[in-house]
């Protein structure tokens, strides 16, 4: 099994990210590369499009709202790997309360691609995802 993890230190306090990032269905909100989120299942599993025209299903498997961060597993996608399972974080910075690091990791079995073929692959979309993230937070 491969994983990932990216994290990054954005410029708003902890809840102010959590209330962007924090709903299942929100990533259209902040996300570019995902412009349309269908909730189904009573919000249980979201539908994703990207801009290509490409279907990402995704099933939540746990929230926090209290510690900030959800987990979920990808159900089917365009991607080489099998078992994903990700988990998005938002941490407060000690000492700062104007601050939040934001923490996306992954793990998973590549199919058909080498572990760091797949690592990098995540690692891109984690970090362009935390870049758009901190562009949708400085706006």
């Amino acid at each position: 099994m491969a994983s990932t993890s990216v994290s990054r230190v954005l410029p708003a306090s902890p809840q102010h990210v959590w209330d962007l990032v924090g709903g299942f269905d929100a990533l259209p909100d902040w996300l570019p590369y995902i412009p349309e989120s269908t909730a189904l299942e009573g919000g249980r599993i979201r539908r994703l499009t990207n801009p290509e025209g490409d279907t990402i299903i995704e099933r939540l498997i746990a929230f926090n709202e209290t510690e900030r961060h959800y987990t979920y597993a990808i159900l089917e996608a365009p991607f080489p790997v099998t078992g994903y399972l990700s988990t998005l974080r938002v941490h407060a910075v000690p000492g700062r309360e104007d601050l939040a690091e934001v923490q996306w990791s992954g793990r998973f079995t590549p199919d058909g691609v080498s572990d760091g073929e797949a690592e990098s692959l995540f690692a891109g979309i984690y970090r362009d995802g935390l870049d758009a993230l901190h562009r949708a937070l400085s706006a």
